[in-house]
């Protein structure tokens, strides 16, 4: 089953349709969707969660993750300000990843929605199990 495109979603909801009208919007909805939803960004940022982490740390914390993808996570999530990169002038160099303050707020909207699933596993459940009958 996939997602709902961020569009559809959109629609549903007549306010927030009327929100995502000024130029921009709609594409930032989609891509913040797009982020939440992929493979290994939430997983990054429930690792960071715990506070300061080194990149070797948080591979080992997100098992299955790539080097080549863990860096390009991270890279898309500071961009996007979720996560800071700190280097320290060291030998051999140490550079920490943290959350952000943004990256911190995003912890509450992840909790409804896994409250939600929770709360409505039973149903989703019984609807696969009829679906692939």
């Amino acid at each position: 089953m996939t997602a709902l495109p961020a569009d559809d979603v959109i629609s549903l909801d007549p306010n927030l349709s009327a929100r995502c009208q000024e130029p921009g919007s709609r594409a930032l909805v989609r891509d913040v969707f797009s982020m939440t939803s992929d493979k290994w960004s939430m997983s990054v940022i429930r690792a960071l969660n715990a506070g300061p982490v080194r990149f070797t740390h948080l591979m080992g914390d997100i098992p299955g993750i790539s080097h080549r993808m863990l860096t390009r996570t991270l890279r898309a999530l500071e961009r996007d300000g979720l996560v800071s990169r700190t280097s320290y002038p060291e030998s051999p160099p140490r550079v920490e990843y943290e959350l952000t303050t943004l990256g911190t707020t995003l912890s509450e909207p992840v909790r409804a929605f896994i409250d939600w699933t929770h709360q409505h596993r039973p149903e989703i459940e019984a609807s696969r199990a009829r679906f692939d009958g």
